[in-house]
């Protein structure tokens, strides 16, 4: 989710919970995790707005300023943060402009092991009953969402894209999830099965559209079975994209994976084919800059979009309990929210049937 300024959401005050991971977390807790390893605040925090995780961005007593983040407990093993982590170094190394995070003193207690020097810790065992939360810290870049109206903007970011899947060749990932239909979408459509969250009144219309989608969508995937797949940024929205008088910048990759290239390309084109024709031809045009691009990827455009609509529902009810969640989606338990998305899924499959969509 896009970290932008926004009031701290209501938390349990009670002990955390897997639910509740971040009862305990309270800004004092964060600076003395911060001043443990010589990040010493100044007593200003803001809370960003980060659903998934919690983000910070705390000015230091040395004048620089830095945004934590302190990860959900139980979604990324260590091995996975790290290797984020890693790419994100290789990206700032090659220039590709990339907020890294920072390198940690090595010679902390809790500091966690890795390849390269450590740039995740846990907090003290004090902050938290139910165990320490892992936490990482980057320098804070200013910046506003890109102007995706604008051509000349596009095929910035187009090559800026280009560049980053340059480096996300070099290797492979080897504990970061393959973004393909099995991880986005049928195992959110079984979690979602297997855990009752779609209303009684609404389960057979949304699982006949989710699974003929998703069969279409596993189709267009099985027509390309030499599909080049590579580590990639894996939720280029604007969200994760800040516009500079110098150019563009990413700032997150929380959700990093292995995917084919247009995976970075297609959330940032609009619904209308018109306006996406348009766009795209600024994006690939960028790209091709750097890069070349296999347009065949271009049938996957509709098949991701419906794998996004899928994972994003179950991402919202497995974090159901966290008390932010129905505050932030209180429309997510309706009725009406499941029959839109049956909808929206039959849309899907219009166009992901053959003719129905033009790149």
């Amino acid at each position: 989710m896009p970290c932008t300024p926004h009031p701290a959401p209501h938390e349990a005050a009670d002990a955390p919970t897997a639910d509740t991971p971040y009862a305990d977390l309270t800004p004092a807790a964060v600076l003395d995790a911060l001043d443990a390893v010589g990040l010493r605040g100044d007593g200003r925090l803001l809370q960003l707005n980060s659903y998934e995780n919690r983000v910070f961005q705390v000015h230091l007593e040395d004048g620089a300023v830095i945004v934590a983040k302190f990860y959900r407990a139980g979604r990324w093993s260590d091995a996975a943060i790290l290797e984020e982590h890693a790419f994100a170094r290789q990206l700032a190394e090659a220039e590709v402009p990339m907020v890294a995070p920072l390198v940690l003193q090595p010679d902390h207690p809790d500091h966690t092991e890795g390849p390269d020097a450590p740039t995740l810790l846990g907090t003290p065992p004090t902050l938290a009953r139910r165990g320490a939360l892992r936490w990482a810290a980057a320098p804070r870049r200013g910046g506003r969402a890109p102007n995706l109206e604008d051509p000349e903007v596009l095929a910035w970011l187009g090559r800026l894209l280009g560049r980053l899947h340059n480096v996300g060749t070099t290797e492979p990932f080897a504990h970061r999830p393959r973004l393909d239909v099995a991880t986005l979408g049928r195992g959110a459509r079984d979690w979602l099965i297997e855990h009752d969250v779609v209303p009684p009144e609404q389960i057979g219309a949304w699982r006949g559209a989710a699974d003929e989608a998703l069969d279409l969508a596993q189709a267009a995937f099985d027509a390309l079975p030499d599909l080049r797949w590579l580590r990639v940024h894996g939720d280029c929205h604007v969200g994760n994209l800040l516009w500079t008088p110098d150019g563009p910048h990413f700032v997150d990759l929380d959700d990093t994976g292995t995917a084919p290239a247009v995976q970075d390309l297609w959330m940032m084109l609009g619904a209308d084919p018109a306006e996406r024709r348009h766009q795209l031809d600024a994006l690939l045009g960028g790209y091709e800059q750097v890069r070349e691009f296999d347009d065949r990827e271009l049938r996957l455009i509709e098949p991701l979009r419906t794998l996004r609509l899928l994972h994003h529902s179950a991402w919202i009810a497995r974090r159901w309990r966290d008390p932010a969640f129905p505050v932030a989606f209180p429309w997510f338990d309706s009725p009406a929210y499941w029959a839109g998305q049956a909808q929206l899924l039959r849309q899907q499959i219009d166009w992901m049937a053959p003719g129905g969509a033009e790149a």
